[in-house]
């Protein structure tokens, strides 16, 4: 068992690329025991990382020095310091206080009967158990490099589940651009553990979000688009401001090759789809050569991510032209009457503004902006002489006016879409009143949709501060003051509470989109 080649394999070249360090804590209270170790350990090498050693003299050090460094390796743990079990209880405290189950803990002890070998290794989580008169170098080497082995694993795995974690969250909303970043971050965190490389890692798109790439966009100029590492921080800065400048020439290579560039210790691997001119993944700190299994995973990795990435984009797309389908729709309307395309971008912004105050959901509060353009749906069927007429309409017109909200939600009530059938329902109830004498159904109170109690007071605020056909704008004090004495009876007096509250941003809205001269 003394074969001085049983580990030739680990050997390691003379010139080191400095890849960090392993930790290792020594804890015991003779000064010339941390001399000997760090003597024997002086040139030990793994994995292209040499060894940094910690000292603590006592157990409460010990647990100082553990607690400020999680990322320790190894701990080689005296039993008998300042009491007896000193290191017994730090071992505890270790993995039941500070929940540390990677670092691996190796207790010596130079008298053995104070705590016989089998009741510890039974009653405290530890990893091994030395005498210190049997712990020579050469079996000091072994039990150093069997335990980092078994570090590097543990880490690993753990790596592999925190990517495996991150992915599986992501998936349950992929199709956002967030759950995009969260998606992408994971794989690269299974990435770099199943290549057994450093945390340093980042894709860098041409494009970050649907619609921006156009077809006279420079491939060249790169973003980032998820980073690991030292790039943890760095997404949506370009990469000429993150990359030195050999980086940049091997991205540059792998741009114009189209293909994986390898150099000593890092990739850039090119990937493309038809929503980015170009795409490239960084992974640095590769522990030696790849070999044929790994390139392939890599590859697989590149063609994938612009799969998912790709699916994202086209979800997007699809969404984007929903929208614009419900605002073109609603204007085609508004251009009927005297009223321009702007009212219904307003209306759609200060129902999102008041919902998010009110305390509705994002969700709700984004599904109320959008539909809301299509308070006014119903007025289709209204003959142009009844929608523009400037002067009072009479009994018999009113009756065919009223009947917009109905005839808007017939249109839209079938629909199977969350946001049409949001629509149907603003249609309907936006003319409807706090205290029971709206039309046409003549709900009151929480009767009516809190959709088409919101709507019902940002088209009013928002009517009256613009001109007509039938009146000029009023000023904000008149309209305010006109919205505070329909409290309790057309509108909620809660709602108008916070209409007050949020009228700075609503007066904002109405400023950036102002009425078209016509």
């Amino acid at each position: 068992m003394n074969d001085p080649f049983i580990f030739a394999e680990e050997s390691e070249p003379t010139d080191v690329i400095n890849q960090g360090c392993w930790k290792v804590l020594i804890v015991d209270d003779e000064p010339e025991v941390h001399t000997v170790t760090k003597l024997a350990l002086s040139d030990f090498v793994f994995n292209n990382k040499r060894l940094e050693f910690l000292s603590a003299f006592s157990g409460a050090q010990a647990r100082e020095l553990i607690a400020a460094n999680a990322d320790t390796a190894i701990m080689l743990l005296d039993v008998v310091m300042e009491t007896d079990d000193a290191g017994l209880l730090v071992a505890r405290y270790v993995r039941e206080d500070l929940k540390n189950e990677q670092v691996r803990i190796i207790l010596r002890t130079g008298q053995p009967g104070q705590a016989p070998e089998r009741q510890v290794i039974v009653n405290y989580d530890i990893n091994d158990y030395k005498s210190k008169t049997e712990l020579t170098a050469q079996k000091l080497f072994t039990v150093i490099m069997a335990s980092l082995r078994s570090y590097r694993d543990i880490m690993s795995l753990e790596q592999s589940r925190q990517g495996l974690e991150k992915i599986i969250t992501a998936s349950i909303d992929l199709f956002s651009s967030q759950s995009m970043e969260q998606f992408i971050d994971g794989v690269l965190l299974q990435l770099t553990s199943i290549l057994g490389c450093h945390d340093n890692a980042l894709l860098a798109s041409s494009s970050l979000v649907a619609g921006n790439v156009h077809s006279d966009a420079d491939p060249h100029d790169l973003v980032v688009f998820a980073g690991q590492g030292q790039f943890a921080d760095k997404e949506g800065k370009p990469v000429q401001e993150v990359l030195n400048t050999e980086l940049l020439l091997a991205f540059e290579s792998a741009l114009n090759s189209r293909s994986i560039v390898y150099r000593n210790n890092y990739l850039v691997a090119y990937c493309c789809s038809k929503f980015t001119r170009g795409s490239l993944l960084y992974i640095s700190g590769l522990p030696g050569p790849i070999n044929a299994n790994q390139k392939r995973l890599i590859e697989l990795f590149a063609q994938n991510v612009q799969i998912a990435y790709e699916n994202v984009q086209l979800q997007h797309e699809i969404e984007d032209t929903q929208r614009e389908i419900v605002y073109r729709l609603s204007e085609a309307v508004e251009h009927r009457s005297v009223e321009t395309g702007n009212h219904v971008r307003r209306i759609a912004f200060v129902c999102y503004e008041l919902a998010k105050a009110y305390g509705l959901s994002e969700e709700e509060a984004e599904r109320l902006m959008f539909a809301a353009p299509l308070h006014d749906i119903g007025k289709v069927g209204i003959p142009e002489g009844i929608l523009n007429k400037p002067a009072k309409l009479d009994d018999a017109e009113w009756r065919i006016m009223k009947t917009h909200a109905s005839i808007g939600y017939d249109i839209l009530k079938d629909s199977k879409r969350v946001i049409i059938q949001a629509g149907a329902i603003i249609a309907q109830d936006h003319h409807e009143k706090w205290d029971g004498s709206g039309y046409p159904a003549g709900k009151k109170a929480e009767q009516i949709h809190i959709y088409g109690r919101i709507a019902a007071l940002a088209d009013v605020y928002d009517a009256l501060r613009h001109r007509r056909c039938y009146k000029e704008a009023w000023s904000l004090a008149d309209v305010m003051a006109k919205i505070v004495t329909e409290s309790g009876k057309q509108f909620e007096p809660k709602l108008v509470e916070v209409f007050i509250e949020q009228i700075d941003k609503l007066e904002a809205i109405l400023q950036n989109y102002p009425d078209s001269q016509r």
